[in-house]
Parts: structure tokens; C-alpha cells; sequence
């Protein structure tokens, strides 16, 4: 059975690191990831109050109780949960920092795109730094939480992620698409949150020293 990395553990909700490849939703899969996160804590249900698309790794919190499912819901709706995601793209970006906005519309083969109106529009502020030849490492943080809407963002900047097989075109790189949500700020009870993991899977983020590059692209 699947075992998951548990990076915070509250009475309330616990954080797990979610593996590239795992939806949260059941899927096909005999057994879906919740009743997982349920059999390995010992209890007997656990609640999803956000998403990660099956080809992100990272964190993904998971309440441990109706009300605190409730609570942290609508923190997420409210986009009172600050998300981090990191990525990585072999194209040079059409500008280096600044806000993806614009509304998404579904397009072919399950895909969504950019449109330039901006009626109820994605919206996602990055920053980016050359981390070797023809590689380049993106911070990115979602103020609206749209479906694909970072790959979504990230294609329309002229640099698809790497190894995304829906939106990246004709990449080379098969072993996975290097998104990874990699922080989650915010506040619960009174308690103030920053809970962070570095992604621990894909030979080009194992390659990396990726504390170093967030000091420098986030300066």
C-alpha cells in the first residue's frame, strides 16, 4: 500500500506531500486517496478541501473533522490560504516577473486556455531565475484557483512546463511534469501556519540547489 510523507500533523487537518502521478480523486484506483490518508492515520475518514492536479506533487491539505473541513474550506475559497508552487520551463519567458491575468476557457483534449478578456479572470503572480543553460525556475502564486490554471499560465508566458504532456507540446522529458506545490501560508484558529517541502522526485529538481535559487529568486 501507498504510504504518504506527513510534513504537519495538527488535531485539526494534517499536510501531506502528494507524489506526481496520484490523483486525489479515486479515479479509476481501487482504493482513492483519501480512504488511503484515512488507513494510515487510523481513522476513519478524512476530508479533501483543495485540489492538486494528478501530474503536481506536493503539499495537499486534508481535515481531519467535519468542522474543521467546513473552516478550511472556506479559507481556500476566500484565498486566505497563500499556495507556492515551483516549476520548471526550457523556454525563456516573454517577461521575467509580473501577473498572468485573464479568463480560461476549455479548449480540446480536456485542455483550457487563456482568452484576454478578464470577466472573471485566473490570476497568478511569478517570479523567474535562469538556474542553468536552458532551464529556468519559476515561483508561482495563484491568487484564484482555476483548473490547470498555472500550466495554463505558464503556457501562455511562451514556457510550458517542462515535461507537461498536455500543455508543454513536443518535450523530450518523460519522468515528470515539474510543478510542485511547495508552501502554504495562512492563519487557523489563531494560529499562524508556513509550512513548506521541497520536491523530493525528478532528476532535474534533484540536480538543483533549490534553497539557494528561492533566496536568490526571491529577493
Amino acid at each position: 500500500m501507498l504510504a504518504f510523507h506527513f510534513v504537519y500533523q495538527h488535531p485539526d487537518f494534517v499536510v501531506i506531500d502528494k507524489p506526481c502521478g496520484i490523483s486525489v480523486h479515486k479515479d479509476e484506483e481501487a482504493v482513492g486517496l483519501t480512504t488511503l490518508v484515512a488507513q494510515q492515520l487510523h481513522v476513519s475518514q478524512v476530508w479533501l478541501v483543495h485540489r492538486l492536479d494528478k501530474v503536481t506533487s506536493g503539499l495537499l491539505l486534508l481535515a481531519l473533522n467535519q468542522r474543521a473541513a467546513r473552516d478550511l474550506s472556506q479559507l481556500f475559497a476566500e484565498h486566505r490560504i497563500q499556495k507556492t508552487y515551483l516549476a520548471l520551463s526550457q523556454d525563456k519567458p516573454k517577461k521575467k516577473q509580473g501577473l498572468i491575468v485573464g479568463d480560461m476557457q476549455k479548449a480540446r483534449r480536456g485542455a483550457w486556455k487563456l482568452c484576454p478578456t478578464k470577466d472573471k479572470p485566473a490570476i497568478t503572480r511569478f517570479s523567474s531565475l535562469r538556474c542553468e543553460p536552458n532551464l529556468r525556475l519559476f515561483v508561482l502564486k495563484p491568487q484564484t484557483g482555476k483548473t490547470h490554471q498555472l500550466r495554463v499560465a505558464m503556457k501562455s508566458l511562451g514556457s510550458p512546463i517542462l515535461g507537461d504532456a498536455l500543455y508543454g507540446g513536443n518535450s523530450p522529458v518523460r519522468d515528470r511534469t515539474y510543478l510542485h506545490a511547495y508552501r502554504l501560508q495562512f492563519a487557523y484558529q489563531g494560529q499562524t501556519f508556513d509550512i513548506q517541502s521541497l520536491p523530493k522526485c525528478g532528476q532535474f529538481f534533484e540536480q538543483m540547489d533549490l534553497v539557494k535559487l528561492l533566496a536568490e529568486v526571491e529577493q
